[in-house]
């Protein structure tokens, strides 16, 4: 059975997800101001003195295309809010939707099972888990990821989605790869974004391993993501 508004007979929750606009919309406004949040406070784009280079990293990049998928949604969600009412989903696309999210998770889990382990035992100044980096590592993937659980129709995922899915950071890599040969640098004598890609210390064997050690680790969450979209899509069809 589904939860239903007794005054309409709407289904408030069915396709395992949350059929009501206003509350997608609340959500969705309050987690675009944080995504924005993180995004200024670690560019410094509001002082006097930003700092540009951040700009080529992936985690902003990750960041700023949550921002922009999360626009996109409040502007689908207040159209269909307008034209079809208060109850339903919107979204331009449930895939795209887990690509977004596939995105954001490969910061968070390079962030927590790289970077922080780095930090914790490699001499230096930089500290893990302050407010701006907990903003951008963790609470926007959380966000994402909740936005998905909560508002999106369930059982869109197609198997080959989590493959499709890991292009979005192979491109950063080509990128970086490249404007990294082309002389370019990533703050001050900064050659490679992340300690995973530093060729002139690892060799390019060693990037290599832990660049295929990161691709399982990803498409492994994303065939999980694709597991829990098939599992809620039919254990919610079966209850309609």
């Amino acid at each position: 059975m589904t939860t239903t508004d007794v005054r309409t007979a709407r289904p408030l929750l069915s396709g395992g997800a949350i059929n009501l606009r206003p509350l997608a919309l609340g959500y969705r406004a309050i987690a675009l101001v944080l995504i924005i949040t993180g995004i200024v406070r670690v560019t410094g784009i509001l002082t006097a003195t930003p700092s540009w280079s951040s700009l080529l990293f992936y985690t902003i990049m990750s960041n700023i295309l949550c921002a922009v998928w999360m626009v996109l949604l409040i502007i689908r969600t207040v159209r269909d809010l307008r034209r079809d009412g208060r109850y339903g989903t919107s979204t331009p696309s449930a895939r795209l939707s887990g690509a977004v999210m596939e995105a954001i998770t490969v910061t968070m889990l390079v962030y927590l099972f790289v970077l922080v382990p780095a930090a914790f035992s490699q001499p230096g100044t930089y500290e893990p888990f302050t407010l701006t980096d907990n903003l951008i590592h963790i609470i926007t993937p959380c966000l994402l990821i909740a936005d998905w659980l909560l508002f999106v129709h369930k059982g869109a995922f197609r198997w080959i989605d989590p493959l499709l899915w890991a292009l979005i950071p192979y491109a950063y890599l080509v990128f970086a790869f490249t404007f990294s040969a082309l002389g370019g640098e990533f703050g001050p004598g900064k050659k490679y974004p992340y300690p995973f890609m530093n060729v002139d210390a690892l060799g390019i064997g060693g990037v290599a391993t832990q660049i295929l050690i990161l691709t399982v680790a990803l498409v492994a969450v994303g065939y999980v993501y694709f597991g829990v979209d098939r599992m809620l899509g039919r254990a919610f069809r079966s209850k309609e």
